[in-house]
């Protein structure tokens, strides 16, 4: 039985659209580096055109193509051209994928396995002869850096520690924790749950939360892509039922759930993706109607860059995320050109990616290494990675810079 993407007719991603301009060519950030790739064009509205005739046209160059979207934030027609390629390579690209592959984009299971042993498994990884022989054996390039994992999950913290005190408050939102917060970077969660009861909101979480897909999306897995998401959709559901906003701290969690799960996968959405916010944009809109006010602790000094990570470029969403710290007395933030990292999540682990993943990040890291900046902040844990990897800064997400300001009692009494 066919899933509803290999179902759905490509022409829903209006790709008759393109008037043939380029411009999306001269923003994707592969074709600099890279010239195996035909370009964003190319390789989606014009090869669909083929494609449609006969799928023998399917070009295998479509493989590197960061699922970044900068091509759909330069169309001035709207076109979904990201959309169309990852269609595309789902439906005509290599039908079984590779164990590398499955591996890299099943991260509940990874990750659910990992934090039971995580001092060894984190140990392990950062071995050169470990990492050597996953180059050889799997495809993940040695040069990477390998992710960190926590030896306690968020969602075992949150239950322990903070789950009872949500009961107090008389509002609440539902925390789409993602599976860097859950596994990886559980502090992230505690953050949020830190800001979010100072200013009078309790925290839910979604029963049976799976991730949110985009890994298994770009790595070919659509069918288990879609049973997930199905699963998020009806626990987003009962979340909005109970009067609840969605709120994530991750941008590319933010932009899979409200975007991709109706154009790449072909569900409906539409009941809940309003309803679907990062945490800032939330935080920010309660701030701008005055509805909430934030008090800083005044000891409270940071000089950091600000990073738009690719899919908070296509969410338009930046905004948020930037005034709410620049509110911050002891700010200074600098804004760093709206550059890619290079590694799009799964892609720049791979070893036929790694150099072109670097190539495409290092005019970032050497503006950031210019400025001498200690601390990058961006929404996004694979560039948090990367920038982390490639340069000597340390990357905070916003939540984690306003959890780390924010006078908490201050802001209790103003917000009572």
């Amino acid at each position: 039985m066919k899933t509803k993407y290999e179902d759905k007719n490509i022409s829903a991603n209006n790709f008759e659209q393109c008037t043939k301009c380029t411009i999306c060519t001269a923003y994707c950030p592969v074709v600099e580096v890279n010239p195996l790739y035909p370009g964003p064009k190319q390789a989606g509205p014009d090869g669909e055109r083929y494609r449609l005739k006969e799928p023998m046209y399917y070009d295998m160059g479509l493989k590197y193509c960061l699922n970044c979207k900068r091509c759909e934030v330069a169309c001035p027609s709207g076109v979904r051209i990201g959309d169309i390629i990852a269609l595309a390579k789902a439906k005509n690209g290599p039908k079984i994928p590779k164990l590398r592959d499955v591996v890299l984009a099943n991260t509940d299971f990874v990750g659910s396995v990992a934090t039971v042993v995580a001092p060894v498994v984190n140990t392990t990884l950062r071995m050169g002869a470990v990492k050597k022989v996953m180059d050889v054996t799997l495809g993940v390039d040695h040069h990477r850096t390998m992710p960190a994992y926590a030896s306690q999950k968020f969602t075992t913290w949150f239950r322990k520690e903070a789950a009872a005190k949500q009961r107090e408050f008389e509002r609440s939102v539902t925390y789409f924790h993602g599976c860097y917060a859950n596994y990886n970077y559980p502090q992230l969660g505690k953050d949020l749950v830190k800001l979010l009861n100072a200013i009078g909101y309790g925290v839910n979480l979604m029963e049976g939360e799976r991730c949110c897909g985009v890994a298994k999306i770009v790595n070919g897995l659509m069918k288990d892509a879609t049973r997930d998401a199905k699963r998020n959709i009806g626990q987003m559901r009962r979340a909005v039922e109970m009067g609840d906003q969605i709120v994530t701290t991750s941008s590319t969690c933010t932009f899979t759930l409200r975007d991709e799960y109706e154009h790449v996968l072909g569900l409906d959405n539409s009941d809940v993706r309003d309803s679907i916010s990062l945490a800032t944009r939330f935080i920010y809109r309660l701030v701008e109607s005055g509805q909430v006010r934030l008090a800083f602790r005044e000891d409270f000094r940071m000089r950091a860059a600000y990073h738009s990570a690719c899919h908070i470029e296509k969410l338009g969403w930046s905004i948020y995320s930037t005034t709410l710290l620049k509110m911050i007395p002891g700010m200074e933030l600098i804004m760093l050109p709206s550059q890619c990292c290079g590694i799009a999540g799964t892609y720049g682990f791979k070893k036929e990616n790694y150099k072109y993943s670097q190539a495409i990040g290092r005019p970032l890291f050497d503006h950031i290494e210019k400025l001498g900046v200690e601390i990058v902040t961006t929404e996004c844990e694979t560039c948090k990675w990367q920038i982390e990897m490639s340069t000597s800064a340390k990357v905070m997400n916003p939540i984690s810079i306003l959890a780390e300001a924010i006078d908490v009692e201050k802001t209790r009494e103003l917000n009572k």
